[in-house]
């Protein structure tokens, strides 16, 4: 069987993580990069890329790549890709997004508008056509520019992966489901620990949580642009990829049965809040693995020893809140020393996190969006009475 390149783009940082997801997949890594990681794949890899993948953003397949410094390279370089070995005669092709870097060619409007004659130049000649009437399948392409080198793909995802489905509502300063997912994995819980975000928003992290625990694929329920294209992934690949995932979800989990219960909960100071909680978490299909509470931080307790606090706390976005900061996050170190040997891991940009948490075990700097992060992570420590 034909096998492609196909890119995963993920947040920049955490390219080990998807790097793990991909291998357990089956696939071989062919090259791992800022912010994103390649692997050889056939057609069913981009069916089971899509449905599977938590941590990836989108999956892209390869085309080619070329470089290029002025617009007739462009041109030229695009017109020798072998496009009509990925678009059919009717097919609906253009440059969804291009970026550039450190290139010559800067302009995302005049590359998408150049590419886009090359493509129909290319095609034109291969199909004997003077124009496209473009009714059929939507084959939208992304390019991007570093240091003069282009790489040409095909968006086989659409809507970026981070669209479970689940989330029509958010708070303030939401975390994406793709980073939560990612950070779960990257703290190693497992779904036989207690774990709380005492500051849970519209509760993405333990909604990613609880569909891991119950081996929930994250794209089982939603549609792809390459479920379009019969002439590259053939329709079987989709139907089997999805009863895949139904014989991996955990019914005993679901179900909540004897010995198979999970201990995840959300807390927030916020009642408006937790009715949008709920109803995300019951579309993604665990509402009823997950205990929503209105609660302040202060009075976050567990009688439980040994579990994990994960959480995206505010970090102030706006300067008045920003006064509040201090105190908060002394209040998030005082409730974990108050658990009994449990683990914290959080994900800010607030500089003086530390200067009120403590010195991290670890702190990886994660990119969210434009937007650089830490993620801080906290080991086990004894519990400490309250004075």
């Amino acid at each position: 069987m034909k096998t492609y390149e196909l890119m995963a783009p993920c947040h920049f940082g955490l390219e080990s993580v998807t790097k793990k997801e991909i291998y357990e997949l089956g696939y071989e890594i062919s090259d791992v990069r800022d912010g994103r990681v390649s692997f050889i794949g056939d057609a069913e890899a981009i069916a089971r890329a899509n449905i599977f993948i938590r941590s990836a953003e989108r999956i892209l397949l390869k085309v080619g790549e070329f470089r290029a410094e002025s617009y007739e390279e462009l041109f030229q370089g695009t017109r020798a890709l072998p496009l009509e070995e990925f678009i059919p005669e009717d097919g609906s092709f253009w440059v969804t997004k291009a970026s550039s870097i450190n290139s010559k060619l800067y302009s995302p409007r005049d590359i998408q508008s150049v590419m886009k004659k090359a493509m129909v130049d290319r095609l034109g000649r291969i199909y004997h056509r003077s124009w496209f009437e473009e009714h059929g399948a939507k084959y939208p392409f992304r390019v991007s520019l570093y240091k003069d080198q282009l790489t040409v793909a095909l968006d086989t995802s659409g809507e970026s992966l981070h669209k479970r489905g689940y989330r029509l509502k958010a708070g303030k300063a939401p975390i994406t489901e793709t980073l939560a997912a990612s950070l779960l994995l990257l703290s190693g819980w497992r779904a036989e620990l207690p774990l709380i975000d005492p500051m849970c928003g519209s509760g993405t992290f333990l909604i990613e949580a609880a569909m891991l625990a119950a081996g929930i694929s994250p794209g089982a329920d939603r549609a792809f642009t390459a479920e379009g294209w019969s002439n590259l992934v053939p329709r079987k690949h989709w139907n089997e990829a999805v009863t895949e995932a139904n014989e991996q979800i955990d019914r005993g989990i679901l179900a909540g049965g004897a010995g198979r219960a999970l201990d995840i909960q959300g807390y927030d100071i916020d009642p408006a809040m937790l009715p949008v909680c709920r109803e995300n978490a019951e579309r993604a299909g665990v509402g009823k693995l997950i205990h929503f509470q209105l609660r302040e931080l202060a009075k976050l307790s567990h009688s439980g020893r040994g579990g994990y606090l994960i959480t995206n706390p505010p970090y102030g976005e706006r300067i008045e809140d920003r006064r509040n900061l201090p105190l908060l996050y002394t209040e998030l170190r005082e409730a974990w020393e108050g658990l009994d040997h449990w683990k914290l891991y959080l994900i800010t940009a607030y500089e003086d996190a530390q200067r009120y948490l403590g010195r991290a075990d670890k702190n990886r700097k994660i990119y969210n969006g434009m937007m650089k992060t830490y993620f801080y992570s906290y080991g086990i420590r004894p519990r400490q009475e309250k004075k």
